[in-house]
């Protein structure tokens, strides 16, 4: 039943990419879009279920908060890391290169995360079908419904980076099937829940990282209209709406 239910999660993954795929010539719409998507998310989503599965607190802070600001810093790092090391060989200069170069790798590095997460959705379907057939049904609508603005994001995220159109579709299809793969390996396993927990926390910080020193900078850099900032309100209020009609 879980793996027949993430079937929908695919779905939605293809309908989300091809949506972002469609609107080009309003890219910063749809960077403002997924900005507030992946805001709404994080901070509405995946940081109230990390700090309710993360276990107990480290020297007086929930474990999922420091691993949400580890992932924040783990993002960060990597960009810099990469982007130095792009500018580097060009003899340009490290700081001012470093600052608007747009590195191929981080963009396939994020939606490889994205990838991760669909897989751990499937993981949740799973495991919540094996709670009881109510708490399958309820996760399984909350990811099926935040799964579109997976799809939206992945795509996204890999052609800002400077990704080829093919690279992107590939992450796309790679996250509809992810999903799908981890609704199926709950049929082999149990996932203890601190551990999915810390997961959701240190992607939750990453992907707070990607919204908002990448993507929302980006959206108006170019167009800094007010049309964007509704996009971006109106991207974290879908999620707010999913995630209360999903309880």
């Amino acid at each position: 039943m879980a793996v027949f239910v993430a079937l929908g999660a695919f779905v939605m993954t293809l309908v989300g990419g091809w949506t972002a795929g469609r609107v080009t010539d309003r890219r910063h719409l749809v960077l403002g879009l997924a900005g507030g998507l992946m805001l709404g998310v994080v901070g509405l989503d995946l940081l109230p279920e990390a700090l309710e599965a993360a276990g107990e607190p480290v020297f007086g802070v929930p474990a999922a908060l420091l691993l949400a600001v580890a992932g924040f810093l783990f993002a960060h790092v990597v960009e810099r890391l990469l982007a130095l090391r792009r500018a580097a060989p060009h003899g340009a200069d490290v700081a001012g290169g470093a600052a608007g170069a747009r590195v191929p790798q981080v963009g396939l590095t994020a939606a490889a995360a994205m990838v991760a997460h669909s897989v751990m959705d499937g993981v949740a379907i799973g495991a919540a079908f094996q709670v009881g057939g109510g708490m399958g049904a309820a996760v399984a609508v909350a990811v099926i419904a935040h799964d579109f603005a997976d799809g939206f994001n992945t795509y996204t995220i890999t052609k800002l980076y400077g990704n080829a159109r093919r690279r992107a579709v590939a992450m796309l299809v790679a996250d509809a099937l992810a999903p799908v793969a981890g609704a199926a390996s709950t049929l082999l396993f149990t996932l203890p829940e601190p551990l999915l927990g810390g997961y959701l926390g240190f992607f939750g910080g990453a992907l707070l990282y990607l919204a908002a020193a990448e993507i929302l900078p980006e959206a108006h850099h170019d167009h800094p209209a007010r049309s964007t900032l509704l996009c971006t309100v109106a991207g974290a209020g879908f999620i707010w709406l999913v995630v209360g009609l999903a309880e």
